[in-house]
């Protein structure tokens, strides 16, 4: 894939909003490849994983649904997209009007392989 183009990211980046706006775990999840690796503080505070990250999509689906049934209210509003090498950042506004930024590394496909996310508090 390498270079991500503009095109690519904002298609990408509003589709990944909408899915998890729409609190679809299946829509969510259709943008990842299956034994993808997300990390996140919030994977240590809800599923007691010390490390911080999950790998797959049968271990982080459990986790995203404990999620949204936390905040059932959860949107996201995008603020802006940042494009790299095979990766790109969405910065995003979410729970509480809190900011965030989540990294995405795709693999060949245009699949996220590798995901962080990263919270003002």
């Amino acid at each position: 894939m390498a270079l991500i183009d503009r095109q690519f990211a904002e298609r990408f980046a509003q589709e990944w909003v909408e899915a998890w706006n729409s609190h679809d775990l299946d829509r969510i999840l259709a943008h990842y490849s299956e034994d993808f690796e997300f990390s996140s503080p919030r994977i240590i505070e809800l599923m007691g994983e010390r490390t911080g990250t999950l790998v797959g999509k049968a271990a982080i689906r459990p986790y995203w649904a404990k999620a949204l049934a936390r905040v059932p209210e959860l949107r996201f509003e995008l603020q802006t997209v940042l494009t790299g090498i095979n990766s790109l950042v969405l910065y995003y506004r979410g729970s509480k009007s809190r900011l965030a930024a989540e990294v995405f590394e795709f693999d060949e496909h245009g699949v996220v392989r590798k995901s962080a996310a990263h919270y003002d508090g």
